[in-house]
């Protein structure tokens, strides 16, 4: 069965960093792309960050410079180390992967085939 498990998320300050965890199972995801997306209430979902099977990655402008994706393939797991938080980046956050391609992963949800169930990121001021 497919699925992906994310973790890691909270409540911090502004200012502060948090690193959340996808764990994948039941498909050979770091194969294709995979990336991480964000929504927050009442807005649309976005991409966050992708990275492929090369270890390319595409970051959203808004986070450049302060989140990094990466990914261990040994361990079937998809990490986003979020740093220097801002209110803003409250969302919840998900985990997603795409089946089918592997290179020139794109930040678009629509992209993506495969979902976890998200994790809270909740940043105060």
């Amino acid at each position: 069965q497919v699925q992906l498990v994310e973790s890691g998320g909270g409540s911090v300050q502004a200012g502060g960093s948090l690193r959340l965890s996808c764990a994948a199972s039941g498909y050979t995801y770091m194969r294709y792309c995979m990336g991480w997306f964000r929504q927050a209430p009442g807005k649309q979902r976005e991409g966050v960050a992708v990275v492929g099977s090369d270890g390319t990655t595409s970051i959203a402008h808004s986070v450049n410079g302060r989140f990094t994706i990466s990914k261990d393939n040994a361990k079937n797991t998809l990490y986003l180390q979020m740093n220097s938080l801002i209110p803003e980046d409250t969302a919840m956050y998900y985990c997603a992967a795409d089946k089918t391609r592997s290179s020139g992963c794109k930040l678009g949800p629509g992209f993506m085939d495969y979902w976890g169930r998200g994790t809270q990121v909740t940043v105060s001021s």
